[in-house]
């Protein structure tokens, strides 16, 4: 596949949907995503919607850190700066789709995996679980292709086929019903080779022989898929000539003497959109890793970012960590801003109960979690802020989403809530975001594309922090957002 170097934009690129979640489509695209790179393209990867355990297997598999884009996080215009920003530095993007073609927010599938890869002009390969079914498939395809308008389906991928005749019979009434080329098709896997838990995947820090599961995986589609014929699709996506502005706009130079950002990436908190970082650092912050897990004296800090994960899976070890647990109780009080997303949120409470023990946590907040065998919110959200707070202005209204297995119990009547939601669950009754000083803690996660005074009150009240606390004039004042909605 040769790059037309005459074209600004021309970024092959093809979108795997499948007709719902578990369809298998992140299987295939994590061994096209190996098989690719290993032929010598650049790929980069990016996944529909706001997962971030797929987009780190994403990022594994092609070697390149993944990127997530979601038309209800931040807006169109955005999601194609973003994605078109990549355009001159890979051959190839692959980009992962979520639950099924056409799902979305609503009964019109607002924000589905259809309508980003018409914003894109992605050619779409359907991957289709075939299981206890043949002809059938052929109406299931002939349907795709007709229920939207300008979706280009441009190939199907046959998957979990029980044999020889299942699978020629199910390719040969795809051929003859509809004008959709079968990919290959791939036998049914004895194992999943990457297991699945509460939240999805497992993940790659939990997961040992991460490339024996590539391994087997790119072997299973190298021998049954036509890999020529997918790039042949991905070749064909239409270029594009618009200007698109800079994703990060407006950028602030560092200095000799930035405001230090600490973000959290352990074993137990290591959600993050990669955008999220790059956009704190597009402000002028510098960013260093800490961990909650280990002994490690922290360096100085003048902000906490404390992503989510699965504190729960190390909440023995968060337990014992007494000392760094007092040292955020007595950083909280000094007013260190600390900005908290779900997992995040759970290690500041006071306690989280799992499997019948309760461990201690961080105690910035009276209440304490528990963790349930099903979810107790997941979705999309819509908060409008209702109370100050460093990271935004009251009256902003942030999109963002939630995915917990958790809940407080109990929730204080007294407690101070920093957003109220028309869309979501949030910690209780559609309110979520607790502050105490100049800490922000909830169950949602924001990307910094659709909430962008985020990232610029973040920097600003670490610089502040960090000026108070040079001056040794005591702890620093409470920070009110100054940026208008």
């Amino acid at each position: 596949m040769e790059r037309q170097t005459d074209i600004k934009y021309n970024f092959p690129r093809i979108t795997l949907a499948g007709l719902k979640g578990g369809s298998g489509k992140t299987i295939v695209s994590l061994a096209l995503g190996r098989l690719f790179s290993q032929k010598g393209l650049k790929v980069k990867p990016f996944k529909k919607g706001p997962d971030y355990i797929d987009a780190k297997w994403l990022s594994l598999a092609c070697g390149n850190s993944a990127s997530n884009l979601d038309p209800f996080l931040f807006p169109a215009p955005k999601v194609k700066s973003l994605f078109w920003s990549f355009a001159n530095e890979y051959d190839l993007a692959l980009i992962e789709g979520n639950r099924g073609l056409f799902d979305g927010k609503d009964v019109k599938g607002s924000y589905s995996t259809a309508e980003l890869s018409r914003i894109l002009e992605a050619p779409v390969i359907l991957v289709v679980d075939c299981t206890k079914v043949t002809r059938t498939v052929a109406a299931i395809v002939l349907g795709c292709k007709l229920f939207e308008k300008d979706l280009n389906l441009a190939g199907v991928i046959l998957n979990q086929t029980a044999g020889a005749r299942h699978r020629t019979i199910t390719r040969q009434s795809i051929e003859k019903y509809t004008d959709i080329p079968v990919l290959g098709a791939l036998p049914k896997l004895a194992l999943n080779p990457i297991p699945e838990r509460h939240m999805g995947l497992i993940s790659d820090q939990e997961h040992e022989g991460r490339e024996n599961i590539f391994s087997s995986l790119t072997d299973v589609v190298s021998q049954n898929l036509d890999l020529d014929a997918i790039l042949d699709i991905a070749g064909k996506a239409p270029p594009c000539r618009e200007i698109f502005p800079s994703v990060f706009p407006g950028r602030v130079p560092a200095g000799n003497d930035p405001p230090v950002i600490g973000v959290v990436r352990d074993k137990a908190l290591w959600f993050y959109y990669q955008e999220n970082l790059d956009a704190l650092t597009n402000q002028g912050a510098k960013l260093v890793d800490l961990s909650l897990l280990n002994g490690d004296k922290w360096p100085e800090i003048h902000g906490l970012y404390l992503g989510g994960g699965f504190p729960e899976t190390m909440a023995r070890s968060l337990d014992e960590n007494t000392l760094l647990r007092a040292r955020l109780q007595s950083l909280s009080v000094e007013g260190l801003p600390i900005y908290a997303e779900c997992g995040g949120f759970m290690y500041l409470a006071r306690s989280l109960e799992y499997e019948d023990r309760c461990y201690s946590m961080a105690g910035i907040f009276p209440l304490r979690t528990k963790l349930f065998k099903k979810p107790q919110g997941h979705g999309y959200v819509s908060a409008e802020v209702v109370r100050r707070n460093p990271f935004f202005p009251v009256g902003a209204k942030i999109s963002g989403h939630e995915f917990h297995y958790s809940k407080c119990i109990p929730v204080p009547e007294d407690i101070n809530f920093c957003y109220s939601l028309s869309r979501g669950v949030g910690i209780s009754k559609g309110l979520d975001g607790l502050g105490f000083r100049n800490v922000l803690a909830g169950y949602l996660h924001i990307h910094a594309f659709g909430a962008e005074e985020w990232a610029v009150n973040f920097v600003r009240a670490a610089s502040i922090y960090k000026d108070v606390r040079s001056s040794g004039s005591g702890p620093c004042p409470d920070i009110d957002c100054e940026i208008q909605a």
